[in-house]
């Protein structure tokens, strides 16, 4: 399909001018080219060469003249042909999923964020389609047929993006399982008190070590919809007590991105060495991470913020 196909159905309805067809082809959704002047006006001349549209010169006294467009009874002839023609197979131009396809090659939070900006964008569209279905775009309204079928039209762009946010949450949900650690390996249970959930995590084999078990972590928060956790001194490995091996700063990090609340049952003897007891202090200032002694403590705790 040509943009000139896009012009004579636009002069079918009405007179125009090349202006207004910029205007009505850029802030249409299906009619998907840029419309620039250039594109406009080389289209338009093709068209006059072929018979297909007439133009007439319209003076204005305040603003300069302009050109109108009409269609011609061949005009007219070339449009219902090309309207009863084959239809094109339709197009899957999405960058996105090129982007996509290259990405093994990141964490998995990072991936996760890829999915989150890209949900993003597709929401922003959803609105826009709203706002221009709330303002009333244009449309030729030239019968109730007419009207049915353009409203058929914005209906058939919002079930798109539609659609395609429910891919994203199904691919969001996939990756996050792929990411689990197998179910015998991990212990979880979901505490409910006072109204309220924690997870309770516990490992039955290996400990939070690397920064793969930390997402491993905010994968099963994401999983149960829960962003309360108990973490239990037999998950918290030697590196996770020694800073310089930064397994603590990441998992805080990731705690704060994911706004997860984690309580730990600390081993008291690391947890008063030297920088270590120095985070400890800090971290009290702040919800996203604390460490106890008592288990009773560490669920108050979780229970109240």
């Amino acid at each position: 399909m040509s943009i000139n196909n896009a012009i004579l159905g636009l002069l079918s309805s009405r007179p125009l001018s090349g202006y207004d067809l910029k205007k009505l082809i850029q802030e249409s959704t299906f009619m998907y080219w840029s419309g620039n002047n250039n594109q406009i006006y080389k289209a338009l001349v093709e068209l006059l060469n072929e018979g297909y549209v007439t133009n007439e010169v319209q003076h204005q006294e305040s603003s300069p003249s302009k050109k109108i467009y009409t269609i011609t009874a061949a005009g007219q002839q070339e449009l219902r042909r090309w309207v009863l023609s084959s239809p094109e197979q339709p197009e899957v131009r999405k960058t996105f999923l090129i982007q996509l396809a290259w990405c093994n090659g990141l964490e998995t939070d990072e991936i996760l964020r890829m999915l989150a900006g890209y949900e993003q964008e597709i929401r922003s569209l959803i609105h826009l389609e709203q706002g221009k279905a709330a303002k009333g775009v244009y449309a030729p309204d030239r019968s109730p047929r007419e009207a049915l079928i353009w409203r058929m039209i914005d209906a058939n762009i919002l079930s798109t993006y539609t659609s395609e946010l429910q891919w994203i949450g199904e691919i969001r949900e996939a990756i996050i399982h792929e990411n689990e650690k197998e179910v015998d390996a991990v212990n979880i249970q979901v505490i409910t008190k006072e109204d309220q959930q924690y997870i309770n995590y516990r490992l039955t084999d290996g400990k939070l070590s690397t920064e793969q078990d930390i997402l491993d972590l905010v994968g099963v928060c994401m999983e149960h919809n829960i962003y309360k956790v108990l973490l239990h001194e037999e998950v918290l490995s030697e590196d996770f007590y020694n800073l310089r091996t930064g397994l603590a700063g990441t998992a805080l990090q990731k705690f704060i991105n994911y706004r997860i609340t984690a309580a730990a049952i600390i081993n008291r003897d690391q947890a008063d060495k030297g920088r270590f007891k120095e985070l400890l202090a800090e971290l009290s200032q702040g919800n996203a991470f604390r460490m106890f002694a008592l288990e009773a403590d560490a669920e108050a705790w979780l229970l109240q913020v």
